[in-house]
């Protein structure tokens, strides 16, 4: 099976105006053709409401296309904001892109 996966590195603060910039780089994927797409948030310094919103948003726009979304390389404060708001529980979080790679992609 051939995968489209697309892995999207995000940095600096994740915000309203970045989130709506995010939301537009996710659809240009998507109509590209995405059968997974990585968030890579290692460089994310920090996420307010509206930029976890965003990742919502995302994470729903992949899925209404039938694929799978998936974040890794968070750091403490935002894995503290996840686990705050409950988001832990809705975004399958990987360590790193290496993590992703043995749990994820070697068992497609």
């Amino acid at each position: 099976m051939n995968l489209s996966v697309t892995v999207l590195e995000l940095s600096g603060i994740l915000d309203g105006i970045r989130g709506n910039e995010l939301r537009r780089e996710i659809s240009g994927i998507i109509a590209n053709g995405v059968d997974i797409l990585l968030l890579d948030m290692k460089e994310v310094k920090f996420i307010d409401s509206s930029g976890l919103g965003a990742l919502v948003s995302a994470m729903q726009m992949v899925r209404n296309a039938n694929g799978k979304f998936f974040v890794c390389s968070i750091n403490d404060q935002v894995r503290m904001l996840f686990e705050l708001t409950k988001m832990d529980r809705i975004f399958q979080s990987f360590a790193d892109q290496e993590e992703f790679n043995r749990q994820v992609l070697a068992a497609q």
